[in-house]
């Protein structure tokens, strides 16, 4: 048995079939002609317990059966009373398909499926979208439909939705009959590939339909969302609104709408974890860094209803490696810096990602006339806890580099420390600030000059 696939109920299997008999069920209407025998004749409807009620003869049990098998049990009866009677079902208008649906499907249970005068019987790819669309995780290779044959033991019909898919063979796409029971089975390991031809297939959820979601680790904002398509990233930690052309749910929207990425994430080791409706856990291994690096789209996994992501700290990153996920479409579209001291507008300033610590000054205005203007203090939190200090001298005619020009990261804290003049006059006027009232400046250094 292929290891990737979930066991089925034990049922015994037919191929696939073309075009059936109908399959007479409560709610048809039929006529029912009785060869030179108008009284017997006119049109009838099944009730609800799978009669035919007849005149002189009762009820019939019809459901089940085809018009030819109906029409073979009407004259079996009307053989009491008629000799070789001849009788024809016709069918005027099927009543409403009962189907259950049970599996990899959003919303699994029983469905009524109303069918007007001149249409067509419903399908199973009909019946699957009633259900809420298949789930990521379902196993398109073996659906399966029990369909009830009277007294008969059921019959089972496999059916390759993935062929239809792959194909548009209309035979895969089996008329449901009232009655049926379809079951979706589950994919134990999930194809990245077929993921996304299974997310654009017409019985597939609706893409607006928002998701519930959690992501946790290396984010900006960890915790539970409500995932759409139209999901994108502002503020780093701050939950993202919409943007972008609306298409459905994946991870890195999941990633957006959770304030972003962290710099120090490990992409290459993201994790989904899914429960499929047998109520087992798929895990699903996400590596980003191949859709950044080499533009593979099928890591951009597409979300289902209730995933959880999991996103590691990497134990060692470069430099280099960080300012590239900095820069990624699922970081921050800013982040916030702290800027204090000698600056013309101290605060908090928001700035975009990567950008050089001499930006990171003039954002808040540049150097006044009293900073020091050769070197800043740069304080950062990092991943284990600990803060780190470095005095870096600036030259704003540098580029971006790690050592003479960092890139800023979120919650970064710049220090523009005052000039060693401008420090001394401060001490000073601190000093001659209480005796001004009584001495000059002049008469202040003239008693020093006198001891």
């Amino acid at each position: 048995m292929d290891q990737n696939r979930s066991p089925l109920p034990n049922f015994p299997a037919v191929s696939p079939r073309g075009e059936e008999s109908y399959i007479l069920g409560p709610g048809d209407r039929v006529r029912i002609d009785v060869f030179k025998v108008p009284q017997y004749s006119g049109e009838n409807q099944v009730l609800v317990d799978g009669t035919l009620n007849l005149p002189d003869i009762g009820p019939v049990f019809v459901r089940g059966l085809t018009l030819l098998g109906a029409a073979d049990a009407i004259s079996q009866r009307y053989a009491s009373l008629l000799r070789y009677p001849n009788v024809t079902v016709i069918l005027l208008a099927p009543g409403p398909v009962k189907v259950g649906i049970a599996g990899e499907v959003n919303r699994p249970g029983s469905y009524t499926i109303p069918i007007e005068s001149g249409t067509q019987l419903p399908t199973l790819t009909k019946a699957i979208q009633l259900a809420g669309g298949i789930t990521q995780a379902a196993d398109l290779r073996r659906v399966q439909v029990r369909r009830p044959r009277g007294n008969a033991p059921d019959e089972v019909i496999d059916i390759n939705l993935w062929d239809f898919l792959q194909t548009g063979d209309l035979s895969r796409d089996l008329t449901i009959r009232s009655g049926d029971t379809i079951y979706i089975p589950t994919a134990t390991q999930v194809d990245l590939t077929e993921s996304k031809l299974i997310a654009a297939a017409s019985f597939a959820p609706d893409k607006n339909q928002p998701l519930n979601v959690a992501v946790v680790g290396e984010v900006y904002r960890p915790g539970p969302y409500t995932v759409t398509g139209t999901a994108r990233t502002g503020a780093a930690g701050v939950p993202g609104g919409t943007g972008g052309n609306d298409r459905t749910p994946t991870i890195t929207r999941a990633i957006q709408v959770a304030g972003g990425i962290k710099p120090m994430a490990d992409i290459q080791q993201i994790k989904i974890i899914r429960l499929t409706k047998t109520g087992t856990e798929q895990t699903i291994e996400v590596n980003l860094w191949k859709l950044l690096k080499e533009g593979d789209i099928r890591q951009d996994v597409i979300l289902q209803e209730g995933d959880t992501i999991v996103i590691p700290l990497a134990k060692t990153i470069t430099p280099q490696e960080s300012t590239q996920i900095a820069a990624a479409s699922f970081s921050p579209d800013t982040i916030r810096v702290n800027v204090v001291g000698e600056v013309k507008r101290p605060g908090l300033v928001q700035v975009p990602p990567n950008i050089p610590l001499t930006q990171g000054v003039l954002a808040a205005g540049g150097f006044t006339n009293r900073s020091e203007q050769g070197s800043v203090d740069l304080i950062r939190l990092n991943p284990d806890g600990t803060v780190s200090r470095r005095t870096i001298k600036l030259d704003f005619a540098q580029g971006l580099d790690e050592t003479l020009n960092p890139p800023l990261r979120n919650d970064d804290v710049i220090i523009v420390s005052p000039s060693a003049l401008t420090s001394f006059s401060d001490v000073l006027g601190t000093v001659l600030n209480p005796i001004g009232s009584f001495f000059s400046i002049f008469n202040f250094f003239r008693i020093f000059s006198e001891l």
